[in-house]
């Protein structure tokens, strides 16, 4: 009969690990790759696999490092810096089981000089739900059929700057950094290192089936105001925290409430909201009304913010009228510009009243709540 684990204590020694070779931003870091490694030894019990993003300003910053760490800690993992999305998805579909894909490198796929790889986008955001999938026709000529390629699987990132808002969103998210001079980490070496990671990772699988069919039935209780897409990517790594016990349940809670939040405070969502909050907070305060060359005045005026360069060009009227169209007023039409009268006679400009269905359903609360 095989030896009964206490989860607690096997989390503690992964923890561990970790610790030795990776200097995270904030102790809530260590929680969630901590959490993150154990659901990939149970991605088929869960709806959705979180994917986990290391991302820096800089190089330096340890992030393939964390990615070397989790690579010994995971089942069948799979280390790339370049793959096509039809060789993952035939990866996924094999019969030695689901992979754990681990993607160095995704600033030069995503990146701002990088042309954006919309199918590889499309199996990281498909593979994120166990429901999700391609449909691609195989065979050849007359005889093609259509057949749904499987994408489900744990998928850990690494690369300089950001990532698309839908691959973030789906996303636990460590900003990494330089390490401090007095911060310290222990030299990485994979002749000596690799036996012990790979003795973690096979305790860590044979919990795994140790709480399997709990972790299955499992649907924990998420902190206040985590909802939608942030609870979706938490659920799993708070079921498993429950599953292990100890004092897992409530770090994992708190680790969940301070990335999540920083995660908001970080990225600001989409670039609509960003526009959308910038008008609220910078532009339309207190003023029920603005021309519309009024308003992109003071937008590419704004320091840290995006608007100055669109592109190699800053935000002009046409743009911001193609971008607040995607929202809607209270009474759902598009948000568009309108007549003002002003003393120099009728200019075309925005509402604040148009805006405020679209600020109460997308924006963060003002930082006076």
């Amino acid at each position: 009969m095989p030896e009964t684990i206490d989860g607690a204590a096997l989390l503690n020694e992964v923890e561990a690990f970790h610790r030795r070779f990776n200097v995270f931003p904030r102790e809530a870091a260590y929680v969630a790759v901590v959490l993150w490694d154990a659901h990939a030894h149970l991605v088929e019990c869960f709806e959705t696999t979180p994917r986990i993003a290391f991302l820096s300003p800089e190089p330096g910053s340890g992030k393939s490092r964390a990615l070397e760490i989790i690579e010994l800690l995971t089942p069948r993992a799979v280390s790339t810096v370049s793959a096509s999305a039809n060789a993952l998805y035939r990866l996924v579909g094999s019969s030695e089981g689901l992979p754990t894909v681990l993607f160095d490198e995704v600033d030069t796929i995503f990146g701002p000089k990088a042309n954006a790889d919309e199918a590889l986008r499309g199996f990281l955001n498909a593979g994120y739900r166990r429901i999700g999938g391609a449909l691609r026709c195989v065979g050849e000529g007359s005889q093609q059929n259509a057949q749904v390629f499987d994408s489900y699987c744990a998928v850990a990132m690494a690369g300089l700057g950001s990532l698309p808002d839908t691959v973030l969103s789906r996303s636990v998210i460590v900003r990494m950094r330089r390490k401090a001079r007095n911060e310290k980490a222990e030299s990485y070496r994979q002749r000596i290192h690799m036996k012990q990671g790979h003795a973690l990772r096979d305790r860590l699988a044979q919990w795994a089936e140790q709480v399997r069919e709990q972790v299955r039935d499992a649907w924990p209780e998420m902190p206040e105001d985590v909802t939608d897409r942030p609870a979706d990517v938490w659920e799993p790594l708070l079921a498993i925290a429950d599953a292990a016990g100890g004092d897992w349940p409530e770090r994992a809670r708190a680790a969940c409430v301070e990335l999540v939040s920083a995660s908001q405070v970080d990225d600001k969502g989409s670039t609509g909201i960003r526009l959308l909050t910038d008008l609220r907070d910078h532009v339309l305060i207190g003023i029920d009304r603005l021309p519309t060359m009024a308003i992109i005045d003071r937008l590419n005026s704004l320091d840290d913010s995006p608007w100055a360069d669109m592109g190699g060009r800053p935000l002009d009227s046409r743009g911001l009228s193609k971008m607040l169209r995607e929202y809607m007023t209270a009474d759902n039409t598009p948000v568009v510009a309108r007549n003002i009268r002003t003393a120099g006679g009728v200019l075309k400009g925005y509402y604040a009243a148009d805006l405020a269905d679209a600020w109460a359903r997308y924006c963060p609360p003002p930082a006076s709540e």
